[in-house]
């Protein structure tokens, strides 16, 4: 009986299910790119702009709504995307009927999230991530969700999914470039952050809710949406908990893309530094890049590459944190935590995160080489965005600002993020200035 739920639980739960759909994906992607049989794309609007901003590099919006190639590609996305999580909700036990229509409401919505955040002006200062929260927002807190639109918000089936296809994205080679240097700034920081702040939280805030400490502290500390989910899973934190984690990193996180790097060449710093500390303290890996940019080439490739060895940590600090509140926060003192409560806790997807980004590193770039890999992540980075799109959208129509101001705790939310925001750019700062400053240790060379 117990190997049969056990058999169940493969098909029939969540987190199986993100694994089993994000390796479909990937596996068709490989496919696609290796043979080149046929074109997998998914449908990305290019940059627009109308009147004089049009004579940028900007793509004319006729020229690309009248290309057949998009159309094509809008088909194959939604198909895709839309046959594979509905055989998950089946597979759960819910209501397809329900759930297809609510499914290409919220698919609608999220096409224009993308189609709003490739703006030329909106797309250089703000990524889609913020553009699909202010939607979800405005739609939740103003005319409220249809209810017939509410079978599709879900949310962590969308972003665990997206997670499992981003592993492939996360290659070890990567620690080899920059060295024990992303090792220092990304590796030993981040645990010290998280440390820190869930003291900070518990301890001098005296805040009860320890899994929304825990949560935010992740999100903080290593890339914001993507560990925020992995660590509420593993913390058993509540969808409200999620929210504004969320809410608070994204917020956070455009205020950084925008003002961090200015801070920094006022300082005069170099852009290896400068990009370091970026990748270090900015959540998101897109505003990371973005900000990364905004120093030069270096400081964009440091940026990323810090990113990128602190994106490894996320599966770590999930398992760690499943741990630390099976056998401690949340032990009752009267029967012990074994093996089975941590399997139990442990967030399941980011097994799915961890073989990617291993088959990716150990199988594919070896036989086939660096630039195949490349061209197969360039494909899954839309299939990527787009489930993290339905999530960041969903995050917002599941979120309304009276449950949120009831969460803030008077506030000691808010500064619970902001004091360990400013730890955290201090620690990296001194991270970086100790390792990459030339006075202690050579300064790496990019390429």
């Amino acid at each position: 009986m117990e190997n049969k739920k056990i058999r169940s639980a493969f098909w029939s739960k969540e987190d199986w299910q993100a694994i089993w759909l994000g390796f479909i994906i990937i596996l068709i992607a490989c496919v696609a790119v290796l043979t080149k049989a046929f074109d997998f794309s998914a449908v990305k609007f290019s940059t627009w702009a109308l009147g004089e901003a049009a004579a940028t590099k900007a793509v004319p919006l006729a020229e690309q709504l009248g290309a057949w190639a998009f159309w094509r590609k809008l088909i194959v996305t939604v198909v895709v995307l839309g046959v594979l999580f509905t055989l998950g909700v089946k597979l759960q036990g819910e209501s397809v009927k329900k759930y297809i229509p609510a499914f290409l409401g919220l698919f609608v919505i999220a096409v224009l999230v993308r189609f709003i955040s490739a703006e030329f002006t909106l797309n250089r200062y703000l990524e889609w991530a913020f553009w699909a929260l202010l939607v979800g927002l405005l739609i939740s807190n103003t005319v409220g969700v249809p209810d017939w639109l509410r079978p599709a918000i879900k949310t962590e089936f969308y972003i665990k999914t997206g997670l499992v296809i981003m592993g492939f994205s996360v290659l070890f080679s990567n620690i080899a470039k920059f060295g024990l240097y992303g090792l220092g700034i990304a590796w030993i920081v981040t645990p010290i952050v998280i440390i820190f702040m869930y003291w900070l939280g518990t301890k001098v805030f005296k805040m009860d809710n320890k899994p929304l400490v825990i949560t935010l502290a992740s999100a903080t500390s290593v890339c914001g949406t993507s560990a925020a989910i992995a660590t509420a899973a593993a913390a058993k934190a509540k969808k409200n908990d999620l929210s504004i984690a969320v809410s608070i990193s994204i917020i956070f996180t455009i205020l950084m893309m925008v003002f961090e790097p200015m801070i920094i060449k006022a300082t005069g710093m170099s852009q290896i530094m400068g990009g370091s500390l970026i990748g270090g303290t900015v959540d998101s890996t897109g505003a990371v890049v973005v900000a990364g940019t905004a120093l030069g080439p270096e400081a964009q490739q440091a940026a990323v590459l810090v990113k990128s060895i602190q994106n490894i940590l996320i599966g770590f600090i999930a398992f760690a944190v499943a741990v630390f509140f099976a056998t401690k926060v949340d032990k009752s003192g009267e029967t012990k935590v074994g093996a089975s409560e941590i399997w139990i806790r442990f967030p399941k997807f980011i097994l799915g995160f961890f073989a990617a980004s291993l088959i990716a590193s150990f199988l594919i770039q070896p036989l086939f080489g660096a630039d195949q890999v490349g061209a197969i992540n360039k494909v899954l980075d839309q299939y990527k965005n787009w489930a993290f799109v339905l999530a960041f959208t969903s995050i917002g129509l599941d979120t309304n600002f009276k449950e949120i101001a009831k969460q803030m705790q008077g506030g000691k939310v808010l500064w619970l993020y902001v004091v360990g925001q400013l730890f955290n750019i201090g620690l990296t700062f001194f991270a970086v200035w100790f390792l990459l400053s030339g006075k202690f240790f050579p300064i790496p060379t990019l390429s």
